[in-house]
C-alpha cells in the first residue's frame, strides 16, 4: 500500500514541485501521482467518521486523509469526515458514529462510509441511497480497540481490511478543479490577503487555523491550541473551505432527534482559501447523494484549488467565522 503523504510536496513551499502540471494527479489532491500504480489509483476513497471531542484527541493518522470535512453534531460538539485516498495509514482513529447529513458529504466520492454505531433508520436511509456502508457494529472487520483509552474513545480501525471489504465501489471522481501552477487558484487570483481563521461552531466547538509561510500551509488549532496527531503532527491544511450552512434536528432514525447539517438541494455562502488568501464563494448541492458540492465565484465560474489537502468547514448559520 502507499505510503505518500497528501502534504508532502506542498511542506516545501508555495513553489514546490507541486506546481508543474503533473501527467497523472491524484483526483481528490492534484498532487502528482505518476509514481503511484493502477492498483492504487482505481482503490475506492474511504470516508470514516472520526471523533473531535476533547476526549478523542489526539486522532491517530488524521494527517494523511485527502480531505476532511467537520460538522456539527449533538452539543454543538463537532465530528470529522475524513476521506483517505492517495494514503491508507496502518491504522486511523478513534472511529465513531454515523450521522444523517454524512451520506450527502461523502456520497459524490462513491466510496464506502466508515463508522461504528447509527440509529437504524439512518442505516436503512443510507443503504437506500445506495451508500456502501463498513461498520464495527454491522459485523465488518478491521476494527479493534487501542489501549491507553476508555470507551467509546477507543476504537480505531485498520484502512487495509476496510479496502479489503469495499465490494465495487470505485475510485473517486475530483470534487473540484486544480490550477497549474499554484498561483492560478481562484484565491491566488481573486482573494485578498489573510493569515487567521477563528471558528466558533458553538460553545462546545472553537477550531481554527494560522497561516505558516515557512510551510505553505495552515496550521489548525482547537481552543487556540495546536491540533496534533498521536505522532504530534500539528494538522495542516492547503486549502479551506468555509461553508455557512442551515442546522435542522432530524427524528427519523429510531432514536433521539440529531442535528442535520442540510446539504442536497441547498445553497448558501462560503469562502475559499488557498495559500494566504481568501475569496468569498457561493456553494450548492443537486438533490442526490452523489451529486458534487460546486463551489463558485460572485461571476458564477467555479472555482480551482491549490493542489494539496483540504478541509471543508461545515459551520452553522447561528456560528461565526472571523477571517483576518
Amino acid at each position: 500500500m502507499l505510503s505518500y503523504s497528501p502534504g508532502a510536496q506542498r511542506a516545501a513551499g508555495p513553489s514546490a514541485p507541486a506546481d508543474p502540471t503533473p501527467e497523472v494527479a491524484w483526483p481528490l489532491t492534484g498532487l502528482d501521482a505518476s509514481g503511484a500504480s493502477e492498483e492504487a489509483l482505481a482503490q475506492p476513497a474511504l470516508a470514516i467518521k472520526i471523533e473531535n471531542s476533547e476526549d478523542a484527541r489526539p486522532q491517530e493518522n488524521l494527517q494523511y486523509a485527502d480531505v476532511v470535512y467537520e460538522e456539527y453534531v449533538e452539543a454543538g460538539i463537532s465530528r470529522l469526515v475524513a476521506v483517505y485516498h492517495s494514503n491508507f495509514p496502518e491504522s486511523v482513529g478513534p472511529v465513531r458514529s454515523m450521522r444523517p447529513m454524512d451520506k450527502n458529504i461523502m456520497g459524490s466520492y462513491l466510496g464506502p462510509l466508515v463508522f461504528s454505531g447509527a440509529q437504524p433508520g439512518f442505516i436503512s436511509q443510507n443503504r437506500s441511497a445506495g451508500i456502501f456502508q463498513i461498520s464495527q457494529d454491522l459485523g465488518d472487520y478491521g476494527f479493534y480497540r487501542k489501549s491507553g483509552r476508555s470507551a467509546p474513545h477507543n476504537l480505531h480501525a485498520y484502512p487495509e481490511d476496510l479496502l479489503e471489504q469495499s465490494g465495487d465501489t470505485t475510485t473517486p471522481p475530483a470534487q473540484w478543479a486544480f490550477a497549474y501552477p499554484d498561483a492560478g487558484a481562484t484565491a491566488q487570483v481573486q482573494g485578498r490577503d489573510v493569515s487567521s481563521v477563528a471558528i466558533i461552531m458553538s460553545g462546545w466547538a472553537h477550531p481554527g487555523w494560522n497561516w505558516d509561510a515557512n510551510s505553505g500551509t495552515w496550521l489548525r488549532t482547537e481552543w487556540d491550541a495546536p491540533h496534533v496527531t498521536m505522532d504530534g503532527t500539528q494538522l495542516y491544511a492547503t486549502n479551506i473551505v468555509i461553508m455557512r450552512v442551515d442546522i435542522t434536528y432530524n427524528r427519523s432514525g429510531g432514536g433521539a432527534s440529531v442535528p442535520e447539517t442540510m446539504l442536497a438541494g441547498r445553497s448558501g455562502s462560503g469562502t475559499l482559501i488557498s495559500g494566504s488568501k481568501a475569496v468569498d464563494i457561493t456553494w450548492s448541492k443537486g438533490s442526490s447523494v452523489t451529486d458534487k458540492i460546486i463551489y463558485k465565484t460572485a461571476d458564477g465560474k467555479e472555482v480551482s484549488l491549490m493542489a494539496g489537502n483540504t478541509w471543508v468547514e461545515l459551520i452553522p448559520n447561528s456560528g461565526s467565522v472571523t477571517i483576518n
